[in-house]
């Protein structure tokens, strides 16, 4: 890749462009970490709806063992994402090209750290399944609050559910403007082609994830846990020509 693209991908300045690239990719490190990290350790680690719902099935039938899994997977999520708002911020307040990319260098790290302790998992499985689980969760958070302050919230990596009801919204949307053409609203003036837009950027983004996932499980089927080398590798890539801009900076 060109070393102009890599570094606008993660550059401050944000470009629309930009944003999609950036959300294509990560979408596709997440449905491969979420997929293969549930043929690792049986549980989906972006997902903390059911990860909630748990805790309260867990809670009614006095499952304590799982309902303090529940909790720890819970808040790694939430540390993950408070962790890249603090390197974010640090980073701004510094001027740093890099405050984008010390998340996801980050996150690349952790990536190898899973493959590290997934090849521990047969002979000690008690032990290392509950940090693996907290770790995956950790990287999403990680993630999802990284591209959710770049865009402004307006895309999320992990958070499929979103994504989804956000498709439907959009198809409503040209639906219905498409059905009552030029009738007064709060979407007039010409609403259509924005909602197409933005339906093609969401459903990108769930192909991705989903080309991920499949990517993601057929990986770890066939090389086990070496399968997080490669992602580990991408994010590295995306995260490398901010930070050694920084270097050569100071």
């Amino acid at each position: 890749m060109p070393i102009n693209y890599l570094r606008r991908l993660t550059s401050p300045s944000r470009t629309e462009a930009s944003n999609r690239h950036l959300g294509r990719s990560l979408a596709f490190v997440a449905g491969a970490v979420n997929a293969g990290g549930f043929l690792a350790v049986g549980q989906y680690t972006s997902h903390m709806s059911g990860v909630v719902s748990a805790l309260a099935d867990d809670l009614a039938l006095g499952q304590s063992m799982l309902l303090v899994a529940g909790a720890c997977s819970l808040l790694a999520f939430m540390a993950g994402a408070a962790s890249s708002a603090v390197l974010i911020n640090w980073a701004r307040r510094r001027r740093l090209h890099s405050e984008y990319a010390m998340p996801l260098m980050l996150e690349a790290v952790l990536l190898l750290c899973f493959g590290i302790l997934g090849s521990n998992l047969d002979g000690h499985r008690l032990a290392f399944v509950p940090v693996t689980v907290a770790l995956l969760c950790y990287v999403m958070g990680l993630q999802n609050a990284m591209i959710s302050k770049i865009s402004r919230s307006e895309i999320r990596t992990t958070h499929v559910t979103g994504l989804v009801t956000d498709i439907g919204i959009e198809i409503g949307r040209m639906f219905y403007w498409t059905l009552a053409p030029g009738r007064p609203g709060e979407d007039a003036g010409d609403p259509v082609p924005p909602a197409r837009r933005r339906f093609a950027l969401l459903s990108s983004l769930l192909l991705m994830f989903f080309l991920g996932g499949v990517a993601g499980a057929m990986g770890f089927k066939a090389i086990g846990f070496l399968a997080t080398v490669p992602l580990a590798a991408s994010l590295f890539v995306l995260a490398l020509v901010p930070l050694m801009d920084d270097l050569v900076r100071h």
